[in-house]
């Protein structure tokens, strides 16, 4: 019988052991067992002797008996350690409703007396074996004795198939909040996040789930709602938006540090209660936990249950749930403020607008390619100067962060003022280098500034560069070409001079500038994209649309190393393109 409750794996397994032994004693005309939760009889098995046949049945509707719910513990022991197996005998002759139903089974079975092993399965969960003897002598002194050793093998194995049973649990729950996590922490964006958390739960942890979210003035509103069935969801969308009932119940559960569990009557004439219609009269419970992380209460999480309550996932597990959904959801707004606070930073660093120009179309494409979100230092901007010219120019700053993104304005202002009041291109990185080694920050600035000036049909460029990558000329034959202009980077050295270049734009020719962005763009095997550039730059200069964008384009699409952001100006002068020197 040890052996047995050893590889039981639940107590009515180790019960059919019990039968035979006892129905295998002399004098014993039949054995009984009965399962009870609190006062309610779930089902009563009876077999006899001789022909071993036997019976499941469950009393008629109120035929319970006057037993306590929960049995005593042993003297000494602390309420709630092992109960004791109770022994009580009955005579089947007497009307004895303490004994119902069982009495009657056995007395049917032609028992005359009786002997009852009660004992504690685990929370309201009890039970009783019992045999039934023709004569009250027959019992003997050895059965009781017997009978509760029994009842001890029955009560340790139970023991150990609730602890198995409840370390199984904790794997399964363990298990399901580290996914949960890995899933919730699996994007930062917020409405993909919420909407995770509401689907991962249903219905791994309840037939419906519901996140609610604060709101100014301390109104919850819902964000993300799905229940099991999807026809439902239209009145869970609703119930979580309008019901009052479930107003009320979230701000009462929101101020409270532990989640909040709701069932029977206490649903009362709420959309999840009895009395109401449609899909909430089959609401067995509803469960509300607060999101509190970092010291801010975000919201609250409720589940909504149609399964019976014993199967209810503990609260423990869903206050757990609750705090790593916080946290998700506080980290995804976080970024989420980042991002546009980040890219309303990175708006103040380049042109609103490109200026109109006669004789040159102006496109410029800027993509962040770093997901942290810190901002830039790359920036570009075209200013028409007070002489008629046109002066472009792109520069770069080491690194990323707020100290990048300063430098990057006040390079950008510093060069757009200086350029506009007809400064050369030369003179102008020099006295941007002279603000910049005045302000004493080890980062270093690269810019390339052209100046445009209409010469016959086409344009001269008067160029300068302070450690840029070199721009390139687009000619409109198709040829491609550098223009060398270079010098030292901005922001190291003081007084340093920089020494203009000049070139041509005839008629469709087009000059690009870029940042370091693009050229250094990498492939998965470590080729950079600066190799196929001259090739990019001929076929989307070639025609009417976007160039800027579309080399922005190819360089995202080879791009699989490298996080650097890259910013495009392209100028191209009016006039058609010729066919390509072969």
């Amino acid at each position: 019988m040890w052996q047995a409750a050893q590889d039981a794996e639940d107590i009515t397994d180790m019960a059919r052991h019990v039968y035979a032994l006892m129905l295998a004693e002399r004098d014993v005309v039949a054995v009984t067992g009965s399962r009870w939760e609190g006062r309610s009889l779930r089902y009563v098995r009876r077999l006899t002797a001789g022909d071993g046949s036997a019976a499941t049945t469950t009393p008629p509707a109120g035929s319970v008996r006057t037993v306590p719910a929960r049995l005593p513990a042993q003297d000494g022991a602390e309420a709630g350690d092992r109960a004791p197996v109770r022994l009580f005998a009955y005579d089947l002759a007497a009307d004895d409703a303490a004994f119902a139903p069982e009495a009657a089974l056995l007395a049917e079975a032609g028992a005359r007396w009786a002997l009852e092993a009660r004992f504690a399965l685990g929370g309201d969960d009890w039970a009783a074996f019992s045999l039934g003897v023709s004569r009250r002598q027959d019992a003997g002194s050895a059965l009781p004795g017997r009978l509760l050793q029994l009842g001890e093998v029955l009560v340790a194995g139970n023991r150990r198939v609730l602890e198995h049973r409840a370390a199984e649990r904790r794997r399964v729950e363990e298990a399901f909040l580290a996914e949960a996590s890995l899933q919730m922490d699996a994007s930062l964006d917020e409405r993909e996040t919420l909407e995770r958390i509401a689907r991962l739960a249903v219905p791994a942890v309840a037939e419906a789930c519901v996140v609610h979210l604060c709101r100014p003035g301390g109104r919850l509103s819902p964000v993300a709602s799905v229940h099991v069935a999807a026809a439902v969801q239209p009145w869970l969308r609703g119930v979580a938006a309008d019901d009052p009932w479930l107003g009320e119940a979230l701000r009462a559960a929101a101020r409270r540090p532990e989640g909040t569990l709701i069932t029977g009557e206490a649903l009362g004439a709420s959309a999840f209660g009895p009395r109401s219609e449609g899909p909430g009269r089959e609401v067995r419970a509803v469960t509300i936990s607060p999101l509190r992380a970092r010291g801010k209460l975000l919201g609250t999480l409720t589940f909504v249950y149609h399964r019976p309550e014993r199967d209810i996932v503990d609260l423990r597990v869903q206050d757990d749930l609750a705090r790593r959904a916080a946290l998700a959801i506080d980290t995804t707004s976080a970024y989420e403020q980042r991002r546009r606070n980040a890219e309303q930073l990175q708006r103040h660093l380049l042109p609103g607008k490109l200026p109109d120009w006669p004789g040159a179309e102006l496109t410029a494409a800027y993509e962040v390619a770093d997901d942290s979100l810190e901002v830039g230092g790359d920036f570009y901007d075209a200013v028409v100067r007070r002489d008629g010219g046109l002066a472009l120019f792109v520069g770069d700053v080491c690194g990323r962060g707020a100290e990048a993104a300063a430098l990057a304005g006040l390079a950008r202002h510093t060069l757009r003022v200086l350029l506009e009041d007809k400064v050369p291109p030369g003179e102008a990185l020099r006295r941007l280098n002279s603000v910049l080694t005045g302000q004493q920050t080890a980062r270093f600035v690269t810019a390339f500034v052209a100046v445009l000036t209409p010469d016959g049909d086409g344009h001269t460029v008067e160029a300068a560069s302070a450690g840029h990558p070199r721009p390139l000329l687009r000619r409109a034959d198709g040829r491609v070409e550098e223009v060398r202009a270079s010098g030292l980077l901005l922001g190291i050295v003081p007084e340093t001079l920089y020494e203009p270049r000049t070139a041509v734009l005839e008629p469709g020719d087009a000059l690009v500038m870029f940042t370091d962005g693009l050229s250094e763009a990498r492939s998965a095997d470590g080729t950079m994209f600066e190799s196929l550039l001259p090739e990019a730059v001929r076929e989307c200069c070639a025609g009417d649309g976007d160039a800027a964008a579309g080399l922005i384009a190819r360089a995202a699409a080879f791009r699989a190393l490298g996080d650097d952001d890259t910013a495009v100006l392209v100028a191209r002068v009016a006039g058609g393109i010729v066919e390509e020197t072969q």
